[in-house]
């Protein structure tokens, strides 16, 4: 590996890192409102701009997030659950030039069919143990898709611009 490629590579670390540390600490500064949360628009952001790096920004945030709060149940669901936004997010945003109104669908959708990803987990107790969690958080859900839709109707494209200029200034 020359010079030049390690020099790039260890740019995107620091980059990837770096934006896992913003999406946790907005996530924890935000975590007093109910389900109204900035991770969503964020991995919205970065799959959109970074592509298949949005991998490690989620990885790292959720091992962030299991130091902070603990290492339970919900902390595997960080595991898949972000990463199957991402993976969709990848999917849609072959079509690059969705509309704001679009992807703020989009976000609010996967913020309601959030608590029904969290319940998988769940159904090593039964199908009725997942059932009646995935329905007693069906208020969160509802105010998770209100907030994922007005964040990313307002912020998805001042912030990919943001995130373009920043990825396009790194050598």
């Amino acid at each position: 590996m020359n010079g030049r490629s390690w020099q790039t590579k260890s740019r995107q670390v620091v980059l990837c890192a770096m934006l896992a540390a913003v999406t946790t600490a907005l996530q924890a500064a935000m975590s007093p409102l109910p389900n109204i949360e900035p991770v969503s628009l964020l991995i919205l952001i970065y799959t959109l701009v970074l592509g298949r790096q949005v991998f490690y920004i989620i990885y790292t945030f959720a091992l962030l997030e299991g130091l902070l709060y603990g290492f339970h149940l919900w902390w595997v669901t960080y595991l898949y659950i972000w990463s199957l936004w991402a993976l969709a997010v990848l999917l849609i945003g072959r079509k690059r030039e969705l509309s704001p109104l679009a992807w703020a669908a989009a976000s609010g959708a996967f913020g309601l069919g959030f608590g029904a990803l969290c319940a998988l987990p769940y159904f090593a107790g039964g199908p009725w143990a997942a059932f009646s969690y995935w329905m007693a958080g069906i208020p969160f859900d509802l105010l998770h898709c209100a907030g994922n839709f007005g964040l990313t109707l307002a912020l998805e494209r001042p912030l990919c611009r943001l995130l373009t200029r920043l990825r396009d200034a790194m050598p």
